[in-house]
C-alpha cells in the first residue's frame, strides 16, 4: 500500500518520494504518512475501509466548494484505499493547548483559538449541508434511533455494568426510550461532524482547519457542542465553556433564528447523550482492552456528569438515580493505589528520538534492536508489523532475535527482581529500530509476556510510532 500512496504523489506532483514518514492515527485504524519530494509535502493516508476513505473525499470536495477549512484531497487509488491530500502543517489543536490542558488554566491565545473554532462551527453544519448527497455519509446517512440506542447501549453494557452496580435494566430501558425519544425531536437539515473535538482541528497561520470529518452525517448541532465543549479531559473551565457557546451562538446568528432558552434546554440534553457515550467508549477501551490512557479519562468524564446533574433530569427519573447514584461510587473519587512495580515497556523509531522517562525516576534500559535481521527491508513484510504472524515467523525462523532477547531477559529479570526487593515503583525498558514498527515492536511484546508469566507487576506497553498503549 505504501508503494500506492509513492504513485499518486508521484503521478501528481511530477517528483519521487524522498521522504516518507508515519504519523501517530490517534486510535484510527487508518494509517497517516507525511510525504516529501521536490520540496513539496502532501499527507499520504491508507484506510481499511473504501466506503469510509470515499466518504471523506467527496466531502472534503463538497466542504471546499462551499468555502471551508478542510484539507484538499489531491489524488484517489482507484480502489479508494488509498489518497493523498493537502498537508496542514504539525500543529494540533490538542497539542497547541496542552499547557491550559495541563494546568486547567487556559491562556488568552488558547482561549481565542477554542472560540475561534466555535466559531467556525455553524459553517460546516449549515453550509456544509447545502446540496450535499448525505447518501456518501458512513455508516449512516443521518442521526436515527438505532444510532441513539447502539449509543446508550455501549455505555450500559460496555461501562455501567463493568463497574458491578446493580441496576434494573427494565427500568433503564423505560428512560433510555423517553431519552431516545427527545434526541431525535426537531434535528433540522444540518450537518453533524460526529467527532468534534480538539484532536481533529488542524491550526494552519492560525486558523482552524477540520480534518477526520468521515464519521459525519444529518444531524442535530447539539451533538457537536457537546462533544467539543465538554471533552472529558480538557478540563475548561465554566467561564471558558460559557465562552465557548456564546461565541458559537453569535456564529449560530448568521445562520438561523436562535431562541436561546431552547437551544439551551436542548443543548443539556445532549450533554448527557455525549457523556453517556464517552464513557462507554472509555469502557470499553480501558476495562476490556486494557488501555490505561482511557481509563484514567473516567474521573474526568464521570466529573463532567456530576456537573451536569446539579440540575437533575426529571424527565428521565431512573436513569438520574442511576447516574447520580454513579457519580458518588468511591472509586471514581480516589483510585486505590496500586503499590506494585510498574514495567513500562516501549518499541519506537530511533530517527523520532528516545521515549522520556516521564515517571522523573530517569534510568532503566533501552535496546538497540538495529542489529537484528530487518523485515521491513523486504517488500512484502512493510505492510505488516512486529504484532503480525508474519514479521513473527520471520524474526523466529531467522533466529538472531531469539538470543538478543535471552540476554535481555537476564538482564531485566535480574532489575526486577531488586526493584521489587527495594519496593521501587518504576522501571522503563525501551526497545528501539529503525521505523519503530517490526523488531522493537516483536521484542517488546516478547518481554512483556515473559515478564507478566514471572513476576507479580503492573506492566505497560507502548508502541509509540504504532500509537497502541496496552496493559498486562
Amino acid at each position: 500500500m505504501a508503494d500506492q500512496l509513492d504513485f499518486l504523489f508521484e503521478n501528481y506532483t511530477g517528483h519521487k518520494v524522498e521522504d516518507r514518514a508515519e504519523l501517530n492515527s490517534s486510535g484510527s485504524h487508518r494509517r497517516y504518512f507525511r510525504l516529501k519530494g521536490g520540496n513539496l509535502s502532501l499527507i499520504g493516508v491508507i484506510g481499511t475501509c473504501p466506503e469510509e476513505d470515499k466518504a471523506f473525499c467527496e466531502l472534503s470536495r463538497h466542504f471546499l466548494e462551499k468555502g471551508i477549512n478542510v484539507p484538499k484531497v489531491f489524488s484517489v487509488s482507484k480502489d479508494w484505499m488509498a489518497y493523498i491530500q493537502e498537508d496542514l502543517g504539525k500543529d494540533q489543536l490538542y497539542d497547541v493547548i496542552s499547557q491550559g490542558r495541563d494546568s486547567g488554566n487556559y491562556s488568552s491565545y488558547e482561549s481565542r483559538l477554542l472560540c475561534r473554532s466555535m466559531e467556525l462551527l455553524p459553517k460546516i453544519q449549515f453550509k456544509g449541508a447545502e446540496d450535499l448527497d448525505y447518501s456518501v455519509c458512513f455508516p449512516e446517512p443521518a442521526f436515527n434511533d438505532r444510532m441513539v440506542m447502539f449509543d446508550l447501549n455501549y455505555f450500559k453494557y460496555c461501562f455501567l455494568k463493568a463497574t458491578g452496580m446493580e441496576f434494573s435494566e427494565v427500568k433503564l430501558q423505560d428512560d433510555f426510550d423517553v431519552l431516545k425519544s427527545d434526541l431525535m425531536h426537531d434535528i433540522g437539515n444540518t450537518f453533524m461532524y460526529r467527532d468534534f473535538q480538539a484532536r481533529n482541528v488542524m491550526i494552519k497561520d492560525g486558523e482552524p482547519y477540520f480534518i477526520d470529518f468521515q464519521g459525519g452525517r444529518k444531524g442535530p448541532i447539539y451533538y457537536d457542542i457537546a462533544s467539543f465543549v465538554w471533552q472529558a479531559r480538557s478540563r475548561y473551565p465554566e467561564d471558558l465553556k460559557e465562552e465557548m457557546i456564546r461565541t458559537y451562538l453569535r456564529a449560530l446568528k448568521g445562520y438561523t433564528d436562535v431562541d436561546e432558552s431552547y437551544f439551551r434546554k436542548r443543548l443539556r440534553i445532549f450533554v448527557l447523550f455525549r457523556t453517556l457515550q464517552v464513557l462507554g467508549a472509555y469502557g470499553f477501551r480501558g476495562y476490556f482492552e486494557k488501555k490505561p490512557h482511557f481509563l484514567g479519562s473516567v474521573p474526568f468524564a464521570i466529573d463532567n456528569l456530576r456537573r451536569l446533574l446539579v440540575q437533575p433530569f426529571d424527565e428521565y427519573p431512573y436513569l438520574n438515580e442511576v447516574l447520580t447514584k454513579l457519580t458518588t461510587m468511591h472509586q471514581f473519587y480516589e483510585i486505590v493505589e496500586d503499590k506494585r512495580l510498574e514495567v513500562r515497556i516501549c518499541s519506537f523509531a530511533y530517527k523520532k528520538g528516545i521515549p522520556a522517562d516521564t515517571t522523573g525516576n530517569g534510568g532503566g534500559y533501552v535496546f538497540d534492536c538495529r542489529s537484528i535481521n530487518n523485515p521491513g527491508k523486504y517488500e512484502h513484510y512493510r505492510q505488516f508489523t512486529g504484532l503480525d504472524k508474519e514479521v513473527i515467523k520471520f524474526l523466529e525462523d531467522d533466529g538472531e532475535v531469539l538470543g538478543f532477547l535471552d540476554d535481555v531477559y537476564n538482564m531485566v529479570d535480574a532489575h526486577v527482581k531488586r526493584f521489587i526487593e527495594r519496593k521501587f515503583t518504576h522501571l522503563q525498558v525501551c526497545f528501539g529500530c529503525t521505523g519503530g514498527q517490526h523488531r522493537s515492536v516483536y521484542c517488546a511484546e516478547r518481554l512483556a509476556e515473559h515478564l507478566s508469566k514471572k513476576f507479580d507487576i503492573k506492566i505497560t506497553v507502548t508502541h509509540r510510532e504504532l500509537d497502541i498503549e496496552k496493559m498486562m
